[in-house]
């Protein structure tokens, strides 16, 4: 049985985090990144409908930090490129800063991927044959940033995630750990309002991903920006504010941090 279903992770042992205001049950006012309502997800394979998502509602605080879990088939990744207006619910509303992400054509969805969100994919996807600083440039210019200030910027960044002295190095020049430094950076390039990280850490080594993990926390405090991750690795709890947990299309379970002291396979029965 793998460390997932049988690591119990003490409260007591979560990092010290700011004061935060929860969002409770009945979704009283709160300064809002993301909400779902409603939120559906048919795919059509021959003839045969599979329901990815089932309705889901949920509530995300400006400068929380969320792990969604669940096994495979859950519909947790679903939900992720959902709310980051990588795909469309088949039905309901999802909004990112008030702003409704179903509703959006193809270019409106396009400026709000540049300018509103940043993504981090467990296979880095950054470009092979561009450095580092021009990975994390990138996107600036993208959203018109003029070019000395996105270098700036980039120059910046790259040093807070700790490649200070690899800014001219390519991916192959990289190691694994460092390719999803440059990631990182990237994402947090625009100042986005809200951060999706999919399995972050699944292709590092304990070591790098402990140390990738501890990174983001820093980032998400430090740039006070909402981050949403997907993810399968136990240590990614301890620093997050609250715990999702996804089964067969719906969010069977939420819970703050300082409430689990569980074993995690309980999570869902709970």
């Amino acid at each position: 049985m793998s460390s997932l279903h049988t690591k119990t992770i003490p409260a007591s042992d979560m990092p010290d985090r700011p004061a935060f205001n929860w969002l409770d049950d009945t979704g009283e006012d709160a300064d809002l990144t993301v909400m779902t309502r409603d939120v559906t997800k048919i795919y059509q394979m021959g003839e045969e409908k599979i329901h990815a998502l089932g309705g889901v509602n949920i509530k995300i605080a400006t400068g929380e930090y969320i792990s969604i879990m669940g096994p495979s088939g859950s519909g947790k990744t679903t939900l992720f490129n959902v709310i980051g207006g990588l795909t469309k619910p088949t039905s309901g509303n999802v909004f990112i800063d008030e702003i409704d992400v179903a509703q959006l054509d193809a270019n409106e969805l396009a400026w709000l991927r540049c300018r509103k969100i940043g993504y981090i994919f467990q296979s880095y996807n950054i470009v092979k044959v561009l450095t580092a600083l021009e990975n994390v440039t990138l996107p600036m210019l993208f959203a018109g940033v003029p070019p000395d200030e996105a270098q700036d910027r980039a120059v910046y960044i790259l040093g807070r995630v700790g490649l200070g002295d690899r800014v001219l190095h390519t991916p192959k020049e990289l190691s694994g750990g460092q390719q999803q430094r440059v990631a990182i950076a990237r994402a947090f390039a625009n100042k986005p309002s809200i951060i999706l990280a999919d399995e972050p850490t699944a292709n590092l080594d304990l070591k790098t991903g402990e140390e990738i993990i501890e990174l983001m926390r820093e980032m998400n405090q430090e740039e006070g920006v909402t981050v949403v991750c997907s993810t399968h690795d136990h240590k990614m709890l301890n620093i997050s504010d609250r715990i999702a947990w996804m089964q067969d299309g719906l969010l069977k379970k939420i819970a703050k941090r300082d409430e689990v002291d569980i074993e995690i396979s309980q999570l869902a029965e709970k």
